[in-house]
């Protein structure tokens, strides 16, 4: 057995013979770190263990389905909190000027030219695709294409 430094806590730790790649200690904090970060390596790695945890979610939520509500009521200062915290994301968002997937209505606004998009400052962020409809944010992008010569001397 030979000492060595738990990555969780640092502190130092024996290590068992059994387990020649041990890094975290034995307390129990120390374990459900360990464990955490595995699992999370996991659903990034293998996306059927993540679809399981996903469906498996879904099934506690449905199952127990007054938790939230029952967590709340037993918890005011958590629910106190949780209502100060959300009005300030709120109007984090209002002054943001957050865009949502899907937000443009579908209709095509632009000609069939080469566009170059550049970044807006100032306009919050967007989430996925959205509809910049001032057609002022995206003008046509200069004409700085590479030459490839004539398409006739091209084989």
């Amino acid at each position: 057995m030979d000492k060595r430094w738990c990555t969780a806590c640092g502190c130092a730790f024996l290590a068992r013979a059994q387990a020649p790649h041990q890094r975290y200690c034995a307390e129990p904090q120390c374990q459900r770190e360990r464990r955490r970060l595995w699992q999370q390596t996991k659903r990034r790695s293998d996306l059927d263990y993540l679809q399981n945890q996903v469906q498996a979610l879904r099934a506690w939520s449905k199952r127990n389905s007054a938790y939230w509500s029952a967590y709340r009521e037993s918890h005011p200062e958590y629910a106190a909190r949780n209502r100060i915290n959300q009005r300030i994301r709120n109007a984090k968002r209002s002054t943001a000027g957050i865009a949502k997937m899907g937000a443009s209505n579908g209709t095509p606004f632009f000609d069939d030219k080469l566009y170059e998009l550049r970044p807006l400052e100032g306009l919050g962020f967007a989430k996925m695709v959205v509809d910049c409809s001032d057609h002022g944010a995206c003008s046509p992008a200069p004409l700085t294409a590479p030459n490839f010569g004539d398409c006739k001397e091209r084989t």
